[in-house]
């Protein structure tokens, strides 16, 4: 009975200790698990890189102007090309409003270049190739085994050292609406991957968030 007893218990703590690991580099175990950012909380400063490699820092670029914010997973993902296709026919709208417009994924520099370059897309890309980002909004999360293994070859995918073993993480896809003092005025995220806000509701709730803002100053 002691056996058993202790077995059980050098099991359950080594379970305990991944999970701490995994809890305190930011990334959910499994996307059920993410705790996305909420509307009324701040982002804290969170550092990526430009189409340049230039570092771009949250608080300098939120600061500026209110933002619209779509995480999307990498320009190898079909839902998140056509959702950022779609996003360019509200733009001139968005932007008449008083919002800059900028989409980050854990794809390469060259990988966004390319797809700015290839798609027409006028509004900024920033990558988060570390997932600092997707981690400060509670996004990043792992896949499990089955899927780890249909996505490793594809490009921009993040690769995570821990315990010992390359993990395979993303971010859930997400719109976040920011004031220049990086406070959630409103968030979208798809509990499923293939849906993305309509861009119709996101122009709609971009008026309302924008009244918000303003009201603020």
């Amino acid at each position: 009975m002691n056996k058993i007893f202790i077995a059980t218990l050098l099991v359950f703590s080594s379970f305990m200790a991944i999970a701490a690991s995994v809890e305190h580099i930011g990334i959910a175990e499994a996307e059920e698990f993410v705790k996305p950012m909420k509307r009324g909380q701040a982002l804290d400063n969170v550092c990526l890189e430009d189409i340049d490699q230039k570092t771009v820092c949250t608080d300098d670029v939120l600061s500026s102007k209110p933002t619209i914010l779509i995480v999307y997973r990498g320009g190898w993902c079909p839902y998140c090309n056509a959702q950022l296709n779609r996003l360019m026919k509200i733009e001139k709208q968005l932007t008449a409003l008083g919002f800059q417009l900028i989409a980050v994924s854990p794809d390469s520099n060259k990988n966004i270049k390319d797809m700015k370059q290839q798609d027409g897309i006028s509004y900024t890309l920033l990558t988060d190739n570390k997932l600092e980002l997707s981690k400060a909004l509670g996004l990043a999360y792992f896949l499990d085994k089955d899927v780890e293994a249909k996505y490793r070859n594809k490009l921009g995918v993040p690769f995570i050292d821990i315990n010992g073993d390359s993990r395979v993480s993303l971010p859930v896809p997400a719109v976040y609406i920011f004031d220049q003092k990086g406070k959630v005025h409103y968030q979208y995220i798809s509990p499923k991957y293939q849906v993305r806000v309509d861009e119709q509701i996101l122009l709609k709730n971009a008026k309302q968030a924008m009244q918000s803002i303003k009201s603020m100053k």
